[in-house]
């Protein structure tokens, strides 16, 4: 790449957040103005949470990006804590949107064979669900947030702690692979994507080295 166009290359890390308290129906998880649940993290998604901070605190990062939604603030927290940035919240890159399915809905619909939920998959299309965002809306608005964070960091390196729609989704524009494609990224896992311009470079998918140690202490199958 010619010097002039490698300092506008922007290094982008994408952090699933880690794990979320689950979902009770006696114990529903917080709700949001649009309706879009909000649940903090596990036991297990703060442990998760530390191995992120370790991981990724000697990284050189020039800025870290959370969205409106406190798992992903609480997975960050850990590596805030050790580098002394600041957060940047970036809404357009929250969880899309389930509609009549939030709230883990989607998962309990796919164990009782919902025939919806098998069409979902089927055809790869989130829109199927009755409320949920339209499949080019959220393209259009994970495209803009990451290009916006691109142009505000020409040449650096920035982690942005977001959700495993909106990861897929990038992934999915980045390689033009299907749009389910790269939905089995875990947990608190790191994928990482460079953006020149209007050009983006998958580098990584599904990284979860640093969890290793931290998942056999707390008696979690590594599969």
């Amino acid at each position: 790449m010619p010097p002039e166009h490698r300092d506008a290359v922007t290094d982008v890390l994408l952090v699933r957040h880690g794990e979320v308290v689950p979902a009770d129906p006696e114990h529903p998880h917080p709700v949001l103005e649009d309706g879009q649940g909000d649940p903090p993290l596990s036991p297990l998604g703060r442990v998760q949470a530390e191995a992120v901070g370790r991981r990724l605190r000697d990284a050189g990062l020039h800025a870290v990006y959370v969205t409106t939604l406190r798992r992903t603030v609480e997975t960050a927290q850990p590596l805030l804590d050790a580098t002394g940035l600041q957060p940047r919240v970036e809404r357009d890159l929250r969880e899309l949107h389930l509609g009549e399915w939030e709230d883990g809905l989607v998962l309990q619909r796919l164990a009782q064979g919902d025939p919806l939920a098998a069409r979902v998959v089927a055809e790869q299309r989130w829109d199927l669900i009755p409320g949920a965002e339209p499949a080019a809306a959220l393209a259009a608005r994970v495209r803009g947030s990451l290009q916006r964070i691109a142009a505000a960091h020409p040449g650096e390196r920035v982690a942005v702690f977001t959700h495993g729609g909106v990861i897929a989704q990038a992934l999915a524009l980045a390689t033009g692979s299907p749009p389910f494609g790269f939905l089995s990224g875990r947990n608190a896992s790191l994928s990482q994507v460079v953006l020149a311009g209007e050009r983006w470079t998958l580098r990584r998918f599904n990284d979860t080295a640093h969890l290793a140690d931290d998942l056999s202490r707390v008696g979690v199958p590594l599969t």
